[in-house]
């Protein structure tokens, strides 16, 4: 058989199937790819290795809190620019960058909703926003909540998720809400009703050393960054290599600074069987 009068051969390539952006996450953890739609079946909990993922302070609220029973607070407040404050980037243009980004006004979300049927005062705090930093309008709120479940003897739920501590485009201004939210908190306990904090990944600086550290019960999820000042910092302040595991909630627990290490699906359970016990 002539190998050279054979007929020419055409070479098709078949159009590879369009696969559509937003299905998949790669775990931050142990690197597992995981379909969305399964991820958030199990509350931004990777499967494979238990690593939570950032919620934004809506998820929580859904997650936490009993169909359509939240209705928020001071939802119109928003933060001005007290300093005219100048940079790379403006305070004003950050603010506007950050609220178009994540549907915020600000970087808490509060209001009165129900638990399992009990009815508790929340704020939630969002990392998404300028890292969940506590500026003018993040202390009011949360004052103005504590105040309200003070007022109607309601238990207050704190979650917080702030990388950024006190948010110093305000300065002065940003700096006196550690000491607001810590008045209003005392006067809630005075009135003997509960306060529970629970921190997520992360919670650290002013938020830390105010409102998030000062509550009857301290929850945490697990390995969250808990803390003050970054371990980077430290290890080049102090020229010591911390231990391993350092300000994460492990550590945290069993060093005393935290009560309870609980994972998310757990997290409305255990705030319930803690509201009764407190009450």
């Amino acid at each position: 058989m002539a190998l050279f009068g054979k007929p020419k051969y055409t070479i098709v390539r078949l159009k590879k199937k369009e696969m559509p952006d937003g299905l998949w996450t790669k775990c931050e953890e142990c690197s597992e790819t995981l379909y969305n739609k399964t991820l958030d079946e199990n509350l931004r909990v990777c499967p494979k290795c238990n690593y939570h993922f950032v919620l934004g302070a809506w998820e929580r609220i859904n997650i936490l809190l009993d169909n359509d029973s939240f209705e928020e607070f001071d939802k119109d407040m928003i933060s001005v620019d007290p300093l005219d404050f100048k940079g790379p980037k403006t305070y004003k243009e950050k603010l506007n960058s950050d609220q178009n980004l994540t549907g915020l006004k600000d970087a808490v979300i509060s209001g009165e909703g129900r638990l399992l049927e009990r009815k508790v005062i929340v704020a939630v705090t969002d990392s998404r926003f300028i890292m969940g930093s506590m500026g003018s309008v993040v202390g009011e709120r949360i004052t103005r909540a504590i105040e309200n479940a003070t007022k109607n003897k309601l238990p207050m739920i704190i979650i917080s998720g702030s990388g950024g501590g006190a948010r110093m485009y305000e300065g002065m201004y940003s700096l006196m809400q550690m000491a607001k939210t810590c008045a209003a908190l005392n006067y809630h306990n005075k009135a003997g009703l509960p306060y529970i904090s629970v921190l997520t990944n992360p919670t650290m600086a002013g938020v830390m050393a105010s409102f998030a550290g000062v509550a009857d019960v301290i929850l945490a999820e697990p390995k969250a960054l808990i803390g003050f000042t970054g371990p980077r910092v430290i290890e080049q302040t102090i020229r010591q290599k911390l231990p391993p595991g350092f300000q994460r909630s492990e550590f945290l627990l069993e060093h005393g600074l935290i009560d309870m290490i609980v994972h998310r699906k757990n997290m409305k359970e255990t705030l319930s069987k803690l509201i009764d016990y407190l009450s």
